[in-house]
């Protein structure tokens, strides 16, 4: 069973949280990515913005890109977990949050990110179908 070590992207694109939304976009459209971990002034890592998110809180609620900060989207912390998890630790973690992406953090470091994308390359077809019922259907 592979653990989050393996499973995880390290090349993450991470963004300051008083940069803007178009800011953001602009990231995501350079490194086409869909989620991008947030980081405070300090480094701290506070959370995470999805390309959802700058469609649904932004543009479909009318706020203006380039005025509304990432700041403004974060609501929780990133759902994390340990380089050293397995791949069943991570796939409850996603599930239990009805997230498509978890960070991977070693002492608050962030280390890399499993997106589904990266479940499905390492794991067994039952196991990612389960995975998909649980985060798609609630």
């Amino acid at each position: 069973m592979a653990d989050a070590r393996t499973l995880m992207s390290t090349d993450v694109q991470s963004i300051l949280a008083e940069e803007t939304i178009d800011r953001a976009a602009q990231v995501m459209r350079d490194h086409n990515v869909g989620a991008l971990p947030v980081k405070s002034a300090d480094g701290a890592l506070i959370g995470i913005v999805t390309d959802r998110d700058l469609v649904v809180h932004v543009l479909a609620a009318g706020k203006t890109p380039d005025r509304t900060t990432v700041e403004d989207l974060i609501e929780d912390a990133p759902v994390a977990v340990a380089p050293d998890a397995h791949s069943a630790e991570v796939l409850q973690a996603m599930g239990n949050a009805q997230v498509r992406r978890v960070v991977v953090v070693d002492d608050g470091d962030l280390l890399g990110i499993i997106s589904e994308a990266d479940l499905a390359q390492h794991l067994a077809d039952e196991d990612l179908a389960a995975f998909v019922r649980r985060v798609y259907q609630g």
